[in-house]
């Protein structure tokens, strides 16, 4: 497989990282954080240890998101309301777990609220896994997606659900958004100029497929051109942009995949770096020179400002460097 070497983001900026570790403890289960000014090379905050704890729900959280606000004055974190360290029993978490999500907000990224739980998914769901969410220019408010089963069909599977929101507080009725003959979890979307892209877990390949759209509401159409989620069971996208296009230069663009094909064995899991210089041929080459502190799990990636990146520094000073993978 070809590499890319990727260069630094743009002077001045830089990338927060959110994930949990494993499954190993209920603390293994928290918000955890990274930090990059060039969205290669992670440190670790707090010294590696977790900056946020559920307290609310199941007390545990994963699968977390990142979100700014339409007016940038805040971010919401979102997560899924879980802890299988405290109950290791997955159908239960699947068919009778919380259908509620974890949300914090911060104007600053080192203070947060408390948590708090939303309630989201109907009534006869078994879940709420993998939230993320993203302003629709359309409809001027916020799309709000996860993943549930539902007894309707005697929990079969798991369809990618919605509801629309203001203010994160208040949600409109969910609604099936995206549904397939297999398991589809683990959404996210990126928006590149007028275009939609949308990443998702299907389990007919049990890997990530990419589409496109004009519009949040679709139609959507598959990129049979994606390659960068084949061969290894693939979820918990991320993709974000790593520097700008300037200068004549096309911009560059970084695909984040969890690779959870070896949970046990040679301990090749966690995030696997993938990059591609236009998101519209739906190619990626995979990307070298990523190092992070640990093995980052399911999370989300948020571009950040000098001013930012500094203040989470100094409110973290213990900040572990980077190993190499």
């Amino acid at each position: 497989m070809a590499f890319l070497s990727f260069c630094a983001s743009a002077a001045g900026d830089g990338f927060l990282f959110t994930t949990f570790r494993d499954e190993a403890t209920p603390l293994s289960e928290q918000i955890y954080m990274g930090i990059s000014e060039d969205g290669r090379n992670w440190d670790a905050l707090n010294g590696g240890d977790p900056v946020l704890v559920s307290e609310v729900g199941e007390k545990g959280v994963r699968d977390s998101f990142l979100l700014r606000s339409h007016d940038g004055q805040k971010v919401w974190l979102l997560a899924t309301d879980l802890c299988i360290a405290r109950n290791r029993d997955w159908k239960r978490a699947t068919q009778a777990g919380s259908r509620s999500i974890v949300i914090w907000e911060s104007t600053d990224l080192v203070h947060w609220s408390a948590a708090r739980l939303a309630l989201v998914a109907p009534g006869d769901a078994g879940c709420a896994w993998a939230p993320e969410a993203i302003y629709d220019e359309d409809s001027a408010n916020y799309l709000v997606c996860w993943a549930s089963t539902t007894a309707r069909d005697n929990f079969s599977k798991l369809r990618i659900w919605a509801a629309r929101t203001k203010d994160f507080r208040s949600f409109d009725t969910p609604f099936i958004y995206d549904e397939k003959p297999n398991h589809v979890i683990d959404i996210h979307f990126v928006q590149d100029g007028g275009t939609y892209y949308r990443f998702t877990k299907d389990d007919k390949d049990k890997s990530v497929r990419m589409e496109t759209s004009k519009k949040l509401t679709g139609p959507w159409h598959e990129m049979p051109q994606f390659t960068a989620g084949q061969g290894k069971n693939f979820e918990g996208p991320i993709c974000f942009r790593l520097r700008p296009s300037s200068d004549g230069q096309p911009p560059l663009w970084c695909l984040l995949l969890d690779n959870v094909s070896d949970r046990i064995g040679s301990g090749a899991f966690g995030y696997m770096p993938f990059a591609s210089q236009d998101l519209s041929t739906g190619r990626f080459t995979a990307a070298r020179d990523f190092r992070f502190p640990y093995p980052f799990r399911h999370g989300a990636v948020l571009p950040i400002t000098t001013a930012e990146r500094e203040r989470l520094r100094s409110a973290y000073p213990d900040s572990q460097k980077t190993g190499k993978r």
